[in-house]
Parts: C-alpha cells; sequence; structure tokens
C-alpha cells in the first residue's frame, strides 16, 4: 500500500517512522531544514518508544502522481496552502489527523467527499530541539467513512497501520468519534495553551477540571443541533463530560489526569502550547473561530469559548 504523509511535525513523523518500519511504501512531504534532517538522520523516535528508521522523504510534493491513500498532517492554517500542493495527486482515499472538525469540509472540498474519510488521533508527540520525536502518549487511531459502515479501503488501511504497530479502531460512525475528540479538545486546548501546564495537570486540578467541563459543555451544543450524539473514547469522556452530573464529570477528569500520571504520560502537553513555547502560531480560526462560526449559524451561545478564542487571537497577534 503506497501512503503519502503531508506534513512532517510530531504526529506525521511518528506516522511514518512506524510504517517506514515494517517496510511499508511511504512518502512524507517535509519542507524547510527539516526535509534535510530527515534525509540525512531518518526519523528517531524517542520517549514511549525509542527507534530510528530512515524514512523517504521529500520537499517536492509534485512528485508524487498517485497513492492509495494521502494522510494530511500540517497545521490546520496551513491547510488552504497544503491542499494546493497535493491536489493533483490521484488518490482512492484521503484522510487527516488535524485538529478539529473543519479538516473534513476542506478535504471533501479539494478531493470530493467519496475519497474522504474521517479520522481522529490521540497520540501525543513533539519535536525536540535536535529533530528527534518525542512520543509522549500512545493512543490510539480511529477513522471510517464519513456516511457510516466500513469498506474493504477501510478494512485494509486498518491492516496496514496495525502491522505498523499503530493502535488502530475502524469506526461504523467515525463523526460520532471526530465531534467526541472535538469537543474535548476544545476544553483542553485553551487551557493548556493560556496555562502553559501539561495535560495531566489540567485534568487534576478541580478548579481547571470544571472550567474545562464549561468549555466541553458549550461546544457539546452544536453536536446536539447537528444530531451527531457524543460518546466516551478511552481518556476522551466526551459523553461523562458533556451529559454527566457537573461534581461526577470534574471527577472523571481528575482520575483521567491520575491515570495519565500513573502511566508516565507527564510530559504531554497540547499541540499549541508547544507552538507558543516556539514562538509560533496558534491553531485558533479553524478550532475555536470554527466553533463561534458553527454557533452562529445554530444559534447556539458559547461565552466560554468565545472569552479564550479572543484571549488566543490576541496571542496570535506576536506570533509568526
Amino acid at each position: 500500500m503506497k501512503i503519502v504523509i503531508l506534513g512532517a511535525g510530531a504526529l506525521g513523523s511518528l506516522i511514518a517512522a512506524h510504517l517506514a518500519r515494517v517496510d511499508e511504501e511511504v512518502i512524507l512531504i517535509a519542507r524547510g531544514e527539516r526535509t534535510k534532517i530527515l534525509q540525512e538522520k531518518g526519523i528517531s523516535v524517542t520517549g514511549l518508544a525509542d527507534f530510528t528508521v530512515p524514512v523517504n522523504v521529500i520537499d517536492k510534493p509534485h512528485e508524487v502522481k498517485e497513492a492509495d491513500v494521502l494522510i494530511i498532517a500540517v497545521k490546520t492554517y496551513d491547510m488552504e496552502k497544503a491542499l494546493k500542493s497535493v491536489k493533483h495527486i490521484e488518490a482512492d482515499s484521503v484522510l487527516s489527523v488535524q485538529n478539529g472538525v473543519f479538516k473534513n469540509e476542506q478535504l471533501a472540498g479539494c478531493f470530493g467527499w467519496e475519497k474522504t474519510l474521517g479520522a481522529a488521533i490521540w497520540i501525543g508527540g513533539q519535536v525536540t530541539p535536535t529533530g528527534d520525536v518525542q512520543m509522549t502518549f500512545k493512543g490510539d487511531l480511529y477513522f471510517g467513512e464519513l456516511s457510516e459502515g466500513t469498506s474493504e479501503r477501510v478494512e485494509a488501511l486498518a491492516t496496514t497501520l496495525t502491522r505498523a504497530g499503530i493502535n488502530v479502531n475502524i469506526s461504523p460512525k467515525i463523526q460520532t468519534v471526530e465531534w467526541s475528540k472535538y469537543v474535548v479538545f476544545m476544553g483542553i486546548m485553551p487551557l493548556g495553551t493560556l496555562t502553559r501546564l501539561e495535560v495531566h495537570k489540567i485534568h487534576k486540578d478541580p478548579h481547571l477540571a470544571r472550567l474545562m467541563i464549561t468549555l466541553v459543555r458549550e461546544t457539546a451544543q452544536l453536536s446536539t443541533k447537528l444530531g451527531i450524539p457524543l460518546e466516551d473514547f478511552g481518556p476522551v469522556q466526551a459523553k461523562t463530560y458533556s451529559s454527566a452530573p457537573i461534581e461526577e464529570a470534574v471527577e472523571s477528569m481528575r482520575r483521567i489526569g491520575e491515570m495519565m500520571e500513573a502511566q508516565g504520560a507527564t510530559a504531554m502537553k497540547v499541540s499549541s502550547l508547544q507552538d507558543l513555547e516556539r514562538g509560533r502560531r496558534i491553531e485558533v480560526e479553524e478550532t475555536l473561530g470554527y466553533a463561534l462560526r458553527k454557533g452562529r449559524e445554530l444559534d447556539v451561545q458559547l461565552p466560554t469559548v468565545e472569552t479564550c478564542y479572543r484571549l488566543l487571537t490576541g496571542l496570535n497577534r506576536f506570533l509568526r
């Protein structure tokens, strides 16, 4: 199976490294100085995994003409430019491991709904100053047909990724999975960025956990309006956080923080905080901004989300 991955950040590099380790035909499209580093050194994974593997890395997307699967792993604010660079690729399936749910609309606009798969990933990582990728949380990759059910192409991709050592779950209701991750992301992303704390600390603190629950519940109103049910998936307790009595929801969140600490997942930071610490832009418009735009469309008020949006937008003005 020929898999092309656009984006050599932490997630793109981790997926490429796992596939390359089992000799899958994988091409990683990078850019700038990172291309040279990966071509010379390969991808070195540290943290919760430890290995180095050579990968076919290029920086000229036009050299790729076709793929069985195209995976988008760039930052959300780079999506429009990224899609222009790969829209010529004849791919049987396309999916994105980006944050949020806006990604599917963007992919379908470029490749068509029939080629677009839904996906949600729970793997934490960051690129270190040396260029290595530190894996900070090893979770699961969910994907499936947006129209519900499953298919031969989904089964084939699952087999390939599982053989590469990636924890895979095929979901017959992938939009429920994506929205469940999204509403929880909308709780942790603003707090992780604004407090600059690791993820497990935010979950464990009772005041921050309660504020995170507030953000989750505001965002969950959107999925309710759209008729997309939320569920609990491992550490992502979207249904519990959004519908259980508040004290029960807060306690559930605190238990997740304790579990992460017990598992040694204490280095995990939200990706937007990693960007902030490097002086880079934060993914705001395609995540919080999307929620506010959807809220206006559906007549849903999101006051806490809007406050966080304005704070992070202000920060973004001083980042490159």
